[in-house]
């Protein structure tokens, strides 16, 4: 691997993690309006210089961004619809049925039934083929230059409306294989959700660059999520058939997923097609460079899900209950990273290796130089000698007080009991009732070079606020900042960040900013005492 993958990561920084779904709105979910404008100024106040998200593409049944209908494709739920209406394509009175939805949580019933019909109102206001928004190419010049994959999402779609939502693999048999004459078999009503597909992604993405361009002139990169597989109700798998280990039919013998861990005493039964890394080998790995390269058009960094997954995954036989019956197979190793870099040179990637990590795995990500993960959480509850402690920490990482998977880091300290706790509050110097902002702080002193911090922990939020919990299929990504919290974010959390991020040195010389704040104090409720935050080290 070259020396520019090895030192991208060559300086210290800290950001905050917050999905696109949880930012303010008044529509029901957080999209690529104002309200990402006004986190965006609040992470460059807060002295903040990355902001990650999880993945963005369109979501179904469950609402998971990691089951997304397309590898490429972005989430229309995204787009900013007060844009649309000052074009007039669509009303403010249509708007206003989504103003009744919560502003705490995002209802996905309620949005489903009424945000689909507004985008639909605003296509069919859209008079000329070569609509153009401001500032960004044309939609036919955007509909070509991204054929590659949005034909295919778009019929994909299309057909998924024909047939009633239902999964490729019911549909009737002439229309599961897409390398016969796909076109012929469609309708004209088809041919017209197509273009209407076509234009909520020309939307989404035009907005999508100048909130990116937004951000980059604050001084903040972006870290998008690529999650390793892809699920099966996909474009991508009714597609690119040889890419995965299905039949035509739509078989599969075996499925993903990993084994028991902290998460599941089962493991987890993901149920996502495997990759056929043989033919992929063979063509070069088109497929995945073309998804990597979709990805830096969102992303100035991309981080790899499930890391561990390129050197060996977790096979588990399709009709199995659980995934602890499954085994470990060969990954296509550093073959498939060195081919990514030889293709895109310049690109910045994070190895997401968390979970029970072995030498060989070790060995792949130091050999690829991208900086690992480490998740304070786990510092204690795996063993004696956790690298996920501050004292084990190396500067090539990326330090995370928790992630969209793990309850808040309030929640956390609450739940500990017995010997855990101990172990935790003798580590952090905690006494009485936990505050999350001592695991804050460690991260910040810590030598890690980058730091990202879940907007809930930014507020010391309960596990009412959590975002996931792997293994429950209902109730997840349903979390969002209100408005009462966005402006604590604002008055509070801006200048005491601003100050922690000078203090551990992770605001570039260059920017400059005002750092007059005083430092970050701790409370402890249980004996009304004060003390500054760096006593938890």
């Amino acid at each position: 691997m070259t020396s520019k993958t090895k030192s991208w990561l060559s300086s210290r920084h800290a950001g905050a993690l917050a999905h696109i779904s949880s930012l303010p709105s008044d529509v029901g979910i957080g999209n690529l309006g104002q309200g990402t404008r006004d986190f965006v100024d609040f992470l460059a106040e807060a002295g903040f210089s990355h902001w990650q998200v999880c993945p963005v593409g369109p979501t179904g049944y469950g609402d998971s961004p990691y089951q997304s209908f397309s590898a490429f494709a972005g989430n229309p739920y995204f787009i900013d619809l007060q844009e649309l209406a000052d074009l007039d394509l669509i009303r403010r009175s249509e708007i206003r049925v989504l103003a009744e939805l919560p502003v705490d949580r995002v209802d996905y019933g309620k949005l489903y039934d009424r945000f689909w019909q507004i985008l639909t109102q605003a296509f069919e206001r859209v008079e000329e083929s070569a609509f153009q928004l401001e500032g960004s190419l044309s939609l036919l010049r955007f509909i070509d230059e991204n054929e590659y994959w949005l034909d295919d999402y778009t019929t994909f779609m299309a057909l998924k409306r024909r047939f009633g939502n239902r999964s490729w693999i019911e549909w009737p048999r002439q229309f599961r294989n897409p390398n016969s004459d796909i076109n012929s078999l469609l309708s004209l009503e088809d041919r017209l959700e197509k273009s209407r597909h076509a234009f909520y992604q020309y939307v989404f993405y035009a907005q999508w660059e100048r909130i990116k361009s937004y951000a980059n002139a604050k001084g903040v990169e972006i870290i998008g999520d690529i999650p390793i597989y892809v699920a099966l109700d996909s474009a991508d798998a009714w597609k690119h058939r040889d890419v995965f280990l299905i039949d035509e039919e739509g078989r599969q013998d075996f499925v993903a997923g990993v084994p028991p861990d902290y998460f599941s005493e089962t493991g987890q039964l993901w149920g996502n097609p495997l990759y056929n890394w043989d033919l992929l080998a063979k063509i070069g790995y088109d497929w995945w460079i073309r998804r990597i390269e979709s990805g830096f058009q969102l992303f100035d960094i991309l981080r790899f899900d499930h890391f561990r997954g390129f050197k060996n995954y977790w096979v588990v036989p399709s009709d199995a209950p659980d995934a602890s019956m499954g085994k470990w197979e060969e990954g296509p190793g550093i073959d498939f990273f060195q081919t990514i870099e030889d293709a895109i040179p310049e690109a910045k990637f994070i190895a997401e290796d968390l979970g029970y990590i072995n030498r060989e795995v070790f060995e792949l990500r130091e050999r690829t130089g991208y900086p690992g993960m480490k998740v304070m959480q786990f510092g204690y509850g795996h063993d004696d000698n956790n690298v996920n402690l501050p004292h084990f920490f190396v500067p090539n990482q990326v330090i995370y007080t928790g992630t969209h998977d793990n309850d808040t880091t309030q929640g956390w300290l609450e739940s500990l009991e017995g010997e855990e706790r101990q172990l935790v509050y003798d580590y952090f110097g905690l006494t009485g009732y936990p505050n999350a902002d001592q695991i804050v702080v460690a991260a910040l002193a810590s030598v890690a070079r980058l730091v990202i911090i879940p907007v809930q922990d930014l507020l010391h939020l309960p596990s009412q606020s959590r975002m996931n919990k792997p293994g429950e299929a209902r109730g997840n990504w349903q979390w969002r900042l209100n408005g009462e919290q966005f402006s604590r974010l604002v008055e509070e959390v801006a200048p005491k960040f601003q100050a922690l991020n000078q203090r551990y040195h992770r605001i570039d010389d260059h920017v400059q900013r005002d750092f007059s704040a005083p430092p970050l104090k701790v409370v402890d409720e249980a004996e009304g005492e004060e003390k500054l935050s760096g006593a938890a080290m």
